[in-house]
Formats: structure tokens, sequence, C-alpha cells
């Protein structure tokens, strides 16, 4: 059975913009699971802050991301293909850089860069597909994490918990936001195409 979804994952390509918290652990979800081709885009580098939830090691800080992921997942699977972007991306690089993805994976820090590209590719990209992450700081509240569907953009996360001083972002809320936005990307993938 498992072969049997590795033979059809193989054949699609997603799209993650952003390899921080959300992104790195995405990534190395959807390479487990036998995705054909990722495309990581992100423009900073690893920092000791990153390891308490980052798919980063120690001896990666000042490397960039991009070309530090793609060497973990490589350690993991060579059936993924990483193709790594160090880049900061704008509309029309997120058109460019994942016009031939089937998802794209949106784990951005910042509000405005979420906003960005959730209106580029619902505005632009009409046959794609957008899993974004919102409210993941702090710790408990299980119950409270969830994902949500507006039409071609799939939300998930509590959509309430910011991060601040008192809410910092911690592996264990972090990385399950990141493993539904990678169970949602397999769920289009299999029913839809």
């Amino acid at each position: 059975m498992f072969e049997n979804l590795r033979e059809k994952l193989k054949h699609f390509c997603v799209g993650i913009a952003g390899v921080g918290g959300l992104g790195s652990n995405c990534a190395v979800s959807l390479a487990r699971t036998g995705i054909g081709k990722l495309i990581i885009a992100d423009f900073d580098v690893v920092s000791e802050s990153n390891l308490n939830r980052q798919y980063y090691f120690r001896n990666q800080i000042g490397q960039k991301k991009v070309f530090a992921l793609q060497e973990n997942i490589e350690k993991i699977t060579t059936e993924t293909i990483i193709e790594p972007h160090f880049i900061k991306l704008s509309p029309d690089s997120i058109i460019s850089l994942f016009k031939n993805c089937e998802i794209i994976i949106e784990a951005f820090d910042l509000a405005d860069q979420k906003q960005m590209l959730i209106e580029t590719v619902l505005s632009e990209m009409p046959e794609k597909y957008v899993i974004s992450g919102n409210g993941m700081a702090g710790f408990g509240r299980n119950n409270a994490i969830k994902t949500q569907q507006f039409d071609r953009l799939f939300i998930c996360g509590d959509f309430e918990s910011e991060i601040s001083d008192s809410l910092p972002p911690l592996s264990p809320r972090v990385c399950v936001v990141a493993n539904l936005q990678a169970n949602q990307a397999l769920e289009i993938l299999l029913e839809n195409f």
C-alpha cells in the first residue's frame, strides 16, 4: 500500500516559501513520504536560536537555510529532488519559481509576507493551492489546532496564538502545524490529481 502512495507522490512538486520552523519541518515530512520534488525558497541563514524548533543542526549555524535543509533531506532520502533558492520572494519570483508546483506552502514569519504570497497565488495562479500557517505560539491547547479551508486556501493553526515574549515559538506546536500543512498537501494531491 505504502509503495502505491509513493509511486503517486513521486510525480508531484510542492513549493515551500520560507524554511524556518514551519517550512523546514514540513519539507522533511513531505520528503519522508516520497514527494517527487520540493522547491524551497528563503533568504535567511541558520542561527543558534533556530535550533529549538527548526530542522537544522549546530554545525550548520551560519549556513544558508535552503542549502542546509537540502543537505539534511538528502541524508534522509535521495528520492525527493530538492531545488533550493536563496532569495527574498516577491510576487514575480513567486510566480516564476513555483509555476510547476501543484501546491505552495506558506511558511513565513511576517504577516505582510504571508499576505503577499497568499494574494499572489490566489490571484495570479488560479490552478494552485496554498497552505498557510497561523497561530502556533506557546504550548498546550492541542485541540485548538485545526485546518480551515477557504476555496484554494487552507490555513493550519489555532488562528490566535501570536508569537510574543510570553508565547514563544516552541517546537511541539510549530511541528504540529508544520505536519498539518504536510498532511493537508498530501490530502489535496492524493484526492485531487
